[in-house]
């Protein structure tokens, strides 16, 4: 199935070149001059082979025919992530070099769709937002309320992001998976 080059997502698994890829990171771009385009970081899942590809808003890919399946992340074990199947409860093990950067995003009993190409496991789709518990942060002093941007934050996964002065430890924030930044306090 062809779809916009804009519309893939971190996670998902595209036939480029006659080979089947991974995307790992997604940066949209708007020139000053010229028209807006999107760099893919992707990952071939047979050889893992790197490769930086841009596309034009007008550009289609492939998107690999893959069979989803829904999951629920259950725990990490050393170096693997488990997961249990929603409708025949079995558990499926993935090296934690395959989550390399979806992991931060998930917390247990997070559900996830995994995508199998001749029923082997080759991908995580994430949620496109997560919600998580803010475990550090600065905190705010009283009359800081005019000062803009933001500070930095480490939530319940280790996962770094920039939050607003207004959010304080404990507080669940949503986050976007495609970009790691803060959406909006949960």
């Amino acid at each position: 199935m062809k779809i916009s080059a804009f519309e893939v997502r971190v996670g998902n698994l595209i036939e480029y070149q006659n080979k089947l890829w991974r995307v790992n990171k997604k940066n949209h771009v708007k020139p000053g001059k010229g028209g807006a385009f999107v760099q893919l970081e992707m990952k071939a899942v047979v050889d893992g082979t790197k490769l930086n590809e841009r596309f034009r808003s007008e550009d289609k890919v492939e998107k690999a025919h893959v069979e989803p399946r829904q999951m629920q992340f259950l725990y990490n074990e050393g170096d693997s992530y488990i997961f249990m199947d929603n409708e025949s409860y079995e558990q499926l093990a993935l090296p934690a070099d395959e989550l390399e950067d979806q992991a931060p995003y998930l917390l247990p009993n997070t559900d996830v769709l995994i995508n199998f190409y001749n029923e082997d496991p080759i991908g995580l789709e994430l949620p496109t937002s997560v919600i998580l518990e803010v475990t550090e942060t600065e905190v705010m002093m009283k009359g800081q309320t005019a000062v803009s941007g933001g500070k930095p934050a480490v939530l319940e996964t280790g996962l770094k992001v920039s939050v607003p002065q207004f959010v304080n430890i404990g507080d669940k924030i949503k986050v976007n998976t495609d970009t790691g930044e803060y959406i909006e306090r949960a």
